[in-house]
């Protein structure tokens, strides 16, 4: 087992699954996340509960040790249609009901959350928290077939969630924004439109997503801000033969339907 991250010459893997196939990894992201959201005074967040890790729509990366006994950081793309709404339904939907109609809008063609984005002190300031999670999870998308991704930002992650591409979706909430995850934070809902396309992506950001998209398995050497980090990525998510986008989809819309049901009784009242 390594000691730590050699601060050097620091070399991680970046690894997605699904998350049903992986409980020993999920059990070290859910550590490690619940570790950094109390550190900062952070205990209610609806993407940090732990029902994703049975929920058979939630995929994740992480960022381990090379031997995979240390997790750094890690974020996960849920789509629309498992075991439970998306993060962004379950924070939002008290206050602004119209978040069901706008995911439906995009689910029926396949859609996403980036949520649970994370990285520990470990390894901050090398941009995996920031940058390369965040197109890792877009080159991802690509591969579990959605077409959009949502996200709900922290203002910190608004920039790096317009350099791969995601608009701020102004129809909800004030102007896009919530109160989340507590009354003094401001959370802004983000979508990635086009993930096949990635039209609005910034040009570095496009050229790496797409060379992570074309070799799932690539090593890079990634700078930012003159710091280097090596990132093996394997990122292609192994039993993808039983995925079935196209059942999630259905079942998407049966959630879609239950819902409609239960807001029209709470009109009638």
């Amino acid at each position: 087992m390594e000691d730590g991250l050699n601060k050097e010459n620091p070399e991680v893997r970046l690894r997605a699954f699904r998350a049903i196939d992986d409980p020993e990894t999920c059990a070290l992201f859910v550590e490690g996340h619940t570790h950094v959201l109390t550190s900062i005074g952070v205990t209610k967040v609806t993407s940090s509960k732990n029902g994703w890790t049975t929920n058979p729509a939630a995929f994740v990366i992480v960022v381990e040790s090379l031997d995979g006994k240390k997790v750094y950081g890690g974020a996960r793309v849920h789509v629309a249609g498992g075991s439970e709404p998306l993060p962004i339904e379950s924070a939002t939907g008290a206050m602004d009901t119209g978040i069901y109609d706008l995911v439906w809008k995009h689910a029926q063609f396949g859609t996403g959350e980036l949520c649970g984005l994370w990285n520990s002190r470990e390894i901050a300031g090398y941009g995996i928290g920031s940058i390369f999670l965040i197109r890792a999870a877009a080159a991802i998308s690509f591969q579990i077939g959605i077409q959009s991704l949502f996200a709900l930002c922290a203002p910190y992650t608004i920039p790096p969630g317009v350099a791969v591409g995601m608009e701020i979706e102004k129809s909800i909430g004030n102007e896009g924004t919530f109160y989340y995850p507590k009354l003094d934070l401001v959370a802004t809902t983000m979508i990635l439109k086009d993930v096949p396309v990635l039209s609005k992506a910034y040009e570095e950001d496009k050229t790496a997503i797409l060379k992570i998209r074309e070799n799932l398995n690539i090593t890079r050497l990634e700078i930012l801000r003159r710091k280097e980090i090596t990132i093996h990525y394997e990122i292609q998510i192994p039993n993808l033969d039983q995925w079935d986008l196209e059942q999630v989809i259905s079942q998407a819309h049966k959630t879609f339907l239950k819902t409609k049901i239960n807001e029209n009784e709470i009109d009638i009242l």
